[in-house]
Protein backbone atom coordinates (compact mmCIF):
# COMPACT_ATOMS: atom_id res chain seq x y z
CA UNK A 1 0.00 0.00 0.00
CA UNK A 2 1.25 3.46 -0.89
CA UNK A 3 1.14 5.83 2.08
CA UNK A 4 1.01 9.58 1.95
CA UNK A 5 4.29 11.28 2.81
CA UNK A 6 5.11 14.59 4.48
CA UNK A 7 5.48 16.14 1.02
CA UNK A 8 2.05 15.01 -0.09
CA UNK A 9 -1.52 16.23 0.25
CA UNK A 10 -1.80 14.39 3.58
CA UNK A 11 0.73 16.81 5.07
CA UNK A 12 -1.26 19.77 3.75
CA UNK A 13 -4.50 18.39 5.20
CA UNK A 14 -3.02 17.59 8.61
CA UNK A 15 -1.25 20.95 8.88
CA UNK A 16 -4.60 22.67 8.27
CA UNK A 17 -6.40 20.61 10.92
CA UNK A 18 -4.13 21.08 13.92
CA UNK A 19 -3.12 24.22 15.78
CA UNK A 20 0.34 23.18 16.99
CA UNK A 21 2.97 22.87 14.24
CA UNK A 22 5.14 20.74 16.53
CA UNK A 23 2.42 18.08 16.46
CA UNK A 24 2.16 17.87 12.68
CA UNK A 25 4.75 15.08 12.09
CA UNK A 26 3.11 12.94 14.79
CA UNK A 27 -0.37 13.64 13.39
CA UNK A 28 0.79 12.72 9.87
CA UNK A 29 2.09 9.38 11.13
CA UNK A 30 -1.19 8.77 12.95
CA UNK A 31 -3.19 9.58 9.83
CA UNK A 32 -1.04 7.32 7.65
CA UNK A 33 -1.34 4.46 10.13
CA UNK A 34 -5.11 4.88 10.40
CA UNK A 35 -5.49 4.88 6.63
CA UNK A 36 -3.40 1.70 6.45
CA UNK A 37 -5.57 0.07 9.13
CA UNK A 38 -8.71 0.98 7.18
CA UNK A 39 -7.36 -0.83 4.11
CA UNK A 40 -6.35 -3.86 6.17
CA UNK A 41 -9.75 -4.02 7.87
CA UNK A 42 -12.01 -3.45 4.86
CA UNK A 43 -9.86 -4.51 1.90
CA UNK A 44 -10.03 -1.33 -0.16
CA UNK A 45 -8.87 2.29 -0.07
CA UNK A 46 -10.88 4.96 1.76
CA UNK A 47 -12.56 7.82 -0.07
CA UNK A 48 -12.68 10.36 2.75
CA UNK A 49 -10.68 11.55 5.73
CA UNK A 50 -12.73 12.97 8.62
CA UNK A 51 -11.52 14.89 11.66
CA UNK A 52 -13.72 15.97 14.57
CA UNK A 53 -12.18 17.92 17.49
CA UNK A 54 -12.82 17.87 21.19
CA UNK A 55 -13.97 21.06 22.87
CA UNK A 56 -13.41 23.10 25.98
CA UNK A 57 -15.77 25.49 27.78
CA UNK A 58 -14.08 28.85 28.31
CA UNK A 59 -16.73 30.74 30.30
CA UNK A 60 -20.42 30.39 31.11
CA UNK A 61 -20.46 27.53 33.57
CA UNK A 62 -24.00 26.07 33.83
CA UNK A 63 -25.55 28.89 31.81
CA UNK A 64 -26.67 27.00 28.71
CA UNK A 65 -29.54 25.08 30.34
CA UNK A 66 -31.02 28.39 31.53
CA UNK A 67 -30.83 29.78 27.98
CA UNK A 68 -27.92 32.02 28.86
CA UNK A 69 -24.67 32.52 26.96
CA UNK A 70 -21.34 30.67 26.87
CA UNK A 71 -17.89 30.82 25.33
CA UNK A 72 -16.40 27.58 24.05
CA UNK A 73 -13.62 26.47 21.73
CA UNK A 74 -12.49 23.52 19.65
CA UNK A 75 -9.15 22.02 20.69
CA UNK A 76 -6.45 20.08 18.89
CA UNK A 77 -7.37 16.60 20.08
CA UNK A 78 -9.72 14.79 17.74
CA UNK A 79 -11.48 11.74 16.46
CA UNK A 80 -9.89 10.80 13.16
CA UNK A 81 -11.68 8.56 10.66
CA UNK A 82 -11.20 7.18 7.18
CA UNK A 83 -14.36 6.17 5.36
CA UNK A 84 -15.90 5.00 2.12
CA UNK A 85 -19.42 4.40 0.89
CA UNK A 86 -20.80 0.84 1.09
CA UNK A 87 -23.24 -0.93 -1.22
CA UNK A 88 -25.57 -1.97 1.59
CA UNK A 89 -27.70 -0.09 4.13
CA UNK A 90 -25.32 -0.70 7.02
CA UNK A 91 -22.88 1.53 8.88
CA UNK A 92 -19.78 -0.67 9.28
CA UNK A 93 -17.49 0.94 11.86
CA UNK A 94 -14.30 -0.31 13.45
CA UNK A 95 -13.51 1.87 16.45
CA UNK A 96 -9.96 1.37 17.66
CA UNK A 97 -9.98 0.12 21.22
CA UNK A 98 -13.69 -0.75 21.12
CA UNK A 99 -14.11 -3.07 18.14
CA UNK A 100 -16.84 -3.41 15.52
CA UNK A 101 -20.07 -1.44 15.43
CA UNK A 102 -22.55 -2.48 12.73
CA UNK A 103 -25.82 -0.57 12.49
CA UNK A 104 -28.63 -1.56 10.13
CA UNK A 105 -29.88 1.71 8.65
CA UNK A 106 -33.16 0.13 7.56
CA UNK A 107 -34.22 0.34 11.21
CA UNK A 108 -33.98 3.88 12.60
CA UNK A 109 -36.36 3.41 15.51
CA UNK A 110 -35.29 4.15 19.08
CA UNK A 111 -33.92 1.00 20.71
CA UNK A 112 -33.93 1.41 24.49
CA UNK A 113 -31.54 -1.54 24.85
CA UNK A 114 -28.95 0.45 22.85
CA UNK A 115 -29.13 3.51 25.13
CA UNK A 116 -25.69 4.67 26.20
CA UNK A 117 -23.89 2.94 23.30
CA UNK A 118 -22.07 4.11 20.18
CA UNK A 119 -24.58 2.17 18.07
CA UNK A 120 -27.35 4.35 19.50
CA UNK A 121 -25.43 7.46 18.45
CA UNK A 122 -25.00 6.18 14.89
CA UNK A 123 -28.65 5.15 14.54
CA UNK A 124 -29.78 8.44 16.05
CA UNK A 125 -27.69 10.53 13.67
CA UNK A 126 -29.06 8.60 10.69
CA UNK A 127 -32.58 9.20 12.00
CA UNK A 128 -31.84 12.91 12.49
CA UNK A 129 -30.62 13.14 8.89
CA UNK A 130 -33.95 11.66 7.85
CA UNK A 131 -35.76 14.37 9.86
CA UNK A 132 -33.90 16.88 7.67
CA UNK A 133 -35.09 14.98 4.57
CA UNK A 134 -31.56 13.81 3.84
CA UNK A 135 -31.12 10.23 2.62
CA UNK A 136 -28.34 8.33 4.34
CA UNK A 137 -26.05 5.73 2.81
CA UNK A 138 -24.19 2.82 4.32
CA UNK A 139 -20.46 3.19 4.83
CA UNK A 140 -17.23 1.64 6.04
CA UNK A 141 -15.22 3.62 8.60
CA UNK A 142 -12.13 3.09 10.71
CA UNK A 143 -12.08 5.44 13.69
CA UNK A 144 -9.36 6.35 16.15
CA UNK A 145 -9.34 8.99 18.88
CA UNK A 146 -6.86 10.97 20.96
CA UNK A 147 -9.63 12.82 22.83
CA UNK A 148 -9.05 11.69 26.44
CA UNK A 149 -12.14 9.90 27.75
CA UNK A 150 -13.38 11.41 31.01
CA UNK A 151 -11.35 14.59 30.51
CA UNK A 152 -14.37 16.84 30.03
CA UNK A 153 -13.33 17.62 26.44
CA UNK A 154 -16.47 15.87 25.17
CA UNK A 155 -15.42 12.74 23.34
CA UNK A 156 -19.14 12.06 22.80
CA UNK A 157 -19.70 15.28 20.82
CA UNK A 158 -16.54 14.58 18.81
CA UNK A 159 -17.88 11.11 17.93
CA UNK A 160 -21.30 12.46 16.96
CA UNK A 161 -19.67 15.14 14.82
CA UNK A 162 -17.42 12.58 13.12
CA UNK A 163 -20.29 10.21 12.30
CA UNK A 164 -22.45 13.07 11.00
CA UNK A 165 -19.60 14.20 8.73
CA UNK A 166 -19.16 10.63 7.46
CA UNK A 167 -22.87 10.39 6.57
CA UNK A 168 -22.69 13.78 4.84
CA UNK A 169 -19.53 12.88 2.92
CA UNK A 170 -20.61 9.47 1.61
CA UNK A 171 -24.05 10.87 0.80
CA UNK A 172 -22.56 13.74 -1.17
CA UNK A 173 -24.25 16.37 0.99
CA UNK A 174 -22.93 19.64 2.37
CA UNK A 175 -24.25 20.57 5.82
CA UNK A 176 -23.29 23.67 7.74
CA UNK A 177 -21.80 23.41 11.22
CA UNK A 178 -25.07 24.27 12.97
CA UNK A 179 -26.93 21.43 11.23
CA UNK A 180 -24.13 18.96 12.04
CA UNK A 181 -24.38 20.04 15.69
CA UNK A 182 -28.17 19.68 15.77
CA UNK A 183 -28.20 16.13 14.40
CA UNK A 184 -25.67 15.19 17.08
CA UNK A 185 -27.88 16.65 19.78
CA UNK A 186 -30.95 14.79 18.48
CA UNK A 187 -29.00 11.52 18.58
CA UNK A 188 -27.66 12.15 22.07
CA UNK A 189 -31.04 13.19 23.50
CA UNK A 190 -33.40 10.71 21.84
CA UNK A 191 -31.24 7.67 21.16
CA UNK A 192 -28.23 7.73 23.48
CA UNK A 193 -30.43 8.91 26.34
CA UNK A 194 -28.49 11.92 27.62
CA UNK A 195 -30.43 15.21 28.00
CA UNK A 196 -27.54 17.43 26.91
CA UNK A 197 -27.65 20.92 25.44
CA UNK A 198 -26.05 22.07 22.20
CA UNK A 199 -22.81 23.67 23.40
CA UNK A 200 -20.52 20.63 22.99
CA UNK A 201 -21.72 19.75 19.51
CA UNK A 202 -21.65 23.36 18.32
CA UNK A 203 -18.10 24.00 19.55
CA UNK A 204 -16.81 20.82 17.91
CA UNK A 205 -18.62 21.57 14.66
CA UNK A 206 -17.69 25.25 14.32
CA UNK A 207 -14.03 25.26 15.35
CA UNK A 208 -12.11 28.20 16.79
CA UNK A 209 -13.40 30.28 19.68
CA UNK A 210 -17.16 30.79 19.62
CA UNK A 211 -19.80 32.77 21.51
CA UNK A 212 -23.20 31.09 21.83
CA UNK A 213 -26.38 32.82 23.00
CA UNK A 214 -28.99 30.18 23.85
CA UNK A 215 -31.98 32.51 24.16
CA UNK A 216 -33.45 30.57 21.23
CA UNK A 217 -32.63 27.09 22.45
CA UNK A 218 -33.18 25.25 19.16
CA UNK A 219 -31.51 27.87 16.99
CA UNK A 220 -28.95 29.66 19.20
CA UNK A 221 -27.02 32.66 18.00
CA UNK A 222 -23.44 31.59 17.25
CA UNK A 223 -20.59 34.03 16.65
CA UNK A 224 -17.12 32.94 15.61
CA UNK A 225 -14.66 35.21 17.44
CA UNK A 226 -11.91 36.63 15.28
CA UNK A 227 -9.08 36.57 17.81
CA UNK A 228 -5.51 35.31 17.98
CA UNK A 229 -5.51 33.41 21.26
CA UNK A 230 -1.97 32.13 20.62
CA UNK A 231 -0.67 35.71 21.02
CA UNK A 232 -1.53 35.59 24.73
CA UNK A 233 1.41 33.26 25.41
CA UNK A 234 -0.70 30.97 27.58
CA UNK A 235 -1.67 27.33 27.19
CA UNK A 236 -4.99 25.74 28.06
CA UNK A 237 -4.49 22.86 30.49
CA UNK A 238 -7.17 20.37 31.46
CA UNK A 239 -6.41 18.53 34.68
CA UNK A 240 -8.14 15.20 35.21
CA UNK A 241 -8.31 14.70 38.97
CA UNK A 242 -9.13 11.02 38.53
CA UNK A 243 -12.35 11.13 40.51
CA UNK A 244 -15.36 9.50 38.91
CA UNK A 245 -18.69 11.16 38.15
CA UNK A 246 -20.43 7.98 39.28
CA UNK A 247 -23.16 8.53 41.89
CA UNK A 248 -23.15 12.29 41.28
CA UNK A 249 -26.30 12.39 39.16
CA UNK A 250 -28.30 14.00 41.95
CA UNK A 251 -25.68 16.72 42.40
CA UNK A 252 -25.69 17.54 38.68
CA UNK A 253 -29.47 17.53 38.47
CA UNK A 254 -29.74 19.87 41.44
CA UNK A 255 -28.12 22.78 39.58
CA UNK A 256 -30.68 23.24 36.76
CA UNK A 257 -33.49 22.10 39.07
CA UNK A 258 -32.76 24.80 41.66
CA UNK A 259 -32.28 27.50 39.03
CA UNK A 260 -35.59 26.52 37.45
CA UNK A 261 -37.25 26.59 40.87
CA UNK A 262 -36.22 30.23 41.23
CA UNK A 263 -37.63 30.91 37.77
CA UNK A 264 -40.88 29.15 38.68
CA UNK A 265 -41.43 31.67 41.51
CA UNK A 266 -41.95 34.24 38.74
CA UNK A 267 -44.05 31.87 36.63
CA UNK A 268 -41.19 31.24 34.20
CA UNK A 269 -39.37 28.10 33.07
CA UNK A 270 -35.74 29.29 33.09
CA UNK A 271 -33.78 32.19 34.57
CA UNK A 272 -33.22 33.86 31.18
CA UNK A 273 -36.93 34.71 31.22
CA UNK A 274 -36.66 36.46 34.61
CA UNK A 275 -35.34 40.03 34.67
CA UNK A 276 -32.41 40.34 37.07
CA UNK A 277 -33.82 43.52 38.60
CA UNK A 278 -37.11 41.77 39.35
CA UNK A 279 -35.20 38.84 40.90
CA UNK A 280 -33.33 41.12 43.30
CA UNK A 281 -36.41 43.20 44.12
CA UNK A 282 -38.16 40.10 45.48
CA UNK A 283 -35.11 38.17 46.67
CA UNK A 284 -36.41 37.80 50.23
CA UNK A 285 -39.52 35.99 49.03
CA UNK A 286 -37.53 33.97 46.45
CA UNK A 287 -35.20 32.84 49.24
CA UNK A 288 -38.11 31.64 51.36
CA UNK A 289 -39.60 29.83 48.35
CA UNK A 290 -36.49 28.22 46.80
CA UNK A 291 -33.82 28.21 49.54
CA UNK A 292 -30.47 29.90 49.98
CA UNK A 293 -28.43 27.71 47.63
CA UNK A 294 -30.92 28.12 44.81
CA UNK A 295 -30.76 31.90 45.20
CA UNK A 296 -26.95 31.88 45.13
CA UNK A 297 -26.98 29.70 42.03
CA UNK A 298 -29.29 32.21 40.38
CA UNK A 299 -26.89 35.01 41.32
CA UNK A 300 -24.11 33.01 39.66
CA UNK A 301 -26.17 32.71 36.48
CA UNK A 302 -26.81 36.44 36.12
CA UNK A 303 -23.22 37.39 36.88
CA UNK A 304 -21.73 34.60 34.75
CA UNK A 305 -23.71 35.72 31.70
CA UNK A 306 -22.21 39.19 32.16
CA UNK A 307 -18.76 37.64 32.47
CA UNK A 308 -19.28 35.80 29.18
CA UNK A 309 -19.83 39.14 27.45
CA UNK A 310 -16.80 40.67 29.22
CA UNK A 311 -14.70 37.68 28.21
CA UNK A 312 -15.90 37.98 24.62
CA UNK A 313 -14.89 41.65 24.52
CA UNK A 314 -11.49 40.85 26.07
CA UNK A 315 -10.80 38.26 23.38
CA UNK A 316 -11.93 40.53 20.54
CA UNK A 317 -9.71 43.35 21.82
CA UNK A 318 -6.82 40.95 22.55
CA UNK A 319 -6.77 42.08 26.21
CA UNK A 320 -5.00 39.27 28.03
CA UNK A 321 -5.21 40.85 31.50
CA UNK A 322 -8.96 41.40 31.20
CA UNK A 323 -9.43 37.84 29.91
CA UNK A 324 -7.57 36.27 32.85
CA UNK A 325 -9.42 38.48 35.32
CA UNK A 326 -12.79 37.27 34.02
CA UNK A 327 -11.70 33.62 34.06
CA UNK A 328 -10.56 33.98 37.68
CA UNK A 329 -13.90 35.57 38.64
CA UNK A 330 -15.80 32.80 36.83
CA UNK A 331 -13.95 30.13 38.78
CA UNK A 332 -14.47 31.99 42.03
CA UNK A 333 -18.21 32.26 41.41
CA UNK A 334 -18.54 28.55 40.58
CA UNK A 335 -16.88 27.73 43.90
CA UNK A 336 -18.79 30.23 46.09
CA UNK A 337 -22.21 30.63 44.51
CA UNK A 338 -22.79 27.78 42.06
CA UNK A 339 -21.16 25.37 44.53
CA UNK A 340 -20.20 22.63 42.06
CA UNK A 341 -16.62 22.04 43.23
CA UNK A 342 -17.40 19.09 45.50
CA UNK A 343 -20.40 17.09 46.55
CA UNK A 344 -22.21 18.45 49.64
CA UNK A 345 -21.18 16.60 52.76
CA UNK A 346 -17.99 15.25 51.22
CA UNK A 347 -15.12 15.76 53.65
CA UNK A 348 -12.33 13.67 52.13
CA UNK A 349 -13.12 13.72 48.40
CA UNK A 350 -12.59 17.32 47.25
CA UNK A 351 -10.29 16.72 44.30
CA UNK A 352 -11.43 19.72 42.25
CA UNK A 353 -10.92 22.10 45.16
CA UNK A 354 -7.45 20.68 45.76
CA UNK A 355 -6.56 20.95 42.06
CA UNK A 356 -7.71 24.58 41.97
CA UNK A 357 -5.80 25.45 45.16
CA UNK A 358 -2.61 23.83 43.86
CA UNK A 359 -3.00 25.54 40.47
CA UNK A 360 -3.41 28.96 42.08
CA UNK A 361 -0.30 28.31 44.17
CA UNK A 362 1.77 27.48 41.07
CA UNK A 363 0.60 30.09 38.59
CA UNK A 364 -0.43 32.89 40.96
CA UNK A 365 -1.85 35.97 39.26
CA UNK A 366 -0.05 35.24 35.99
CA UNK A 367 -2.78 32.79 34.94
CA UNK A 368 -6.22 31.66 36.00
CA UNK A 369 -8.11 28.46 36.71
CA UNK A 370 -11.72 27.32 37.02
CA UNK A 371 -13.90 24.25 37.17
CA UNK A 372 -14.35 22.62 33.77
CA UNK A 373 -17.74 21.29 32.74
CA UNK A 374 -20.44 20.10 35.12
CA UNK A 375 -18.22 19.97 38.19
CA UNK A 376 -18.38 18.08 41.50
CA UNK A 377 -15.62 15.75 40.22
CA UNK A 378 -13.61 15.26 37.06
CA UNK A 379 -11.62 18.13 35.61
CA UNK A 380 -10.46 21.70 36.05
CA UNK A 381 -9.19 24.13 33.43
CA UNK A 382 -6.07 26.23 33.88
CA UNK A 383 -4.66 28.99 31.69
CA UNK A 384 -0.91 28.70 32.25
CA UNK A 385 1.84 31.07 31.02
CA UNK A 386 3.99 29.19 28.53
CA UNK A 387 7.18 29.77 30.55
CA UNK A 388 5.52 28.09 33.57
CA UNK A 389 4.04 25.20 31.62
CA UNK A 390 6.71 22.59 32.36
CA UNK A 391 6.72 23.44 36.07
CA UNK A 392 2.93 23.42 36.23
CA UNK A 393 2.60 20.07 34.48
CA UNK A 394 5.31 18.47 36.62
CA UNK A 395 3.76 19.57 39.90
CA UNK A 396 0.19 18.73 38.85
CA UNK A 397 1.16 15.26 37.65
CA UNK A 398 3.06 14.63 40.87
CA UNK A 399 -0.24 15.19 42.68
CA UNK A 400 -2.67 13.53 40.23
CA UNK A 401 -0.55 11.06 38.30
CA UNK A 402 1.13 10.76 34.93
CA UNK A 403 -0.77 12.20 31.96
CA UNK A 404 -3.35 13.84 34.24
CA UNK A 405 -2.55 17.22 32.67
CA UNK A 406 -3.52 17.65 29.00
CA UNK A 407 -1.99 20.68 27.27
CA UNK A 408 -4.28 21.95 24.52
CA UNK A 409 -4.28 24.51 21.75
CA UNK A 410 -7.33 26.19 20.27
CA UNK A 411 -8.09 24.61 16.88
CA UNK A 412 -9.50 26.86 14.19
CA UNK A 413 -10.95 24.07 12.03
CA UNK A 414 -14.12 22.38 13.23
CA UNK A 415 -15.34 18.93 12.26
CA UNK A 416 -14.85 18.33 8.55
CA UNK A 417 -14.28 15.79 5.81
CA UNK A 418 -11.77 15.80 2.98
CA UNK A 419 -12.13 13.88 -0.29
CA UNK A 420 -8.98 11.82 -0.86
Amino acid sequence: MELYTENSRMAEIVTRFYADEALVPEKIRRAEQTREKFEKEFGHSPEYMISSPGRTEICGNHCDHQRGSVLAAAVNTDILAFASKSDDWTAHIYSEGYGHIDVDLNDLSVNKKEAGTSAAMVRGIAAAFKEYWITVSGFYAYITSDVPVGSGISSSAAFENAVANIFAAVGGRKLDAADIARVGKIAENKYFGKPSGLMDQMAAACGGMIYIDFENEEFPKVERLDCDFSSFGISVCIVNTGKSHANLGEDYASVPAEMKRVASFFGKKVLKEVEEEKFYSRIDRVRAYAGDRAVMRAIHFYEECRRVEECRQALLSQDKAAFLKVIHESGDSSWKYLQNIYSPGSKKEQSLGFALALSEHIIGERGACRVHGGGFAGTIQAFVPDDLLDEYRTKIEKAFGRNSCSVLKIRNVGGCSVKL
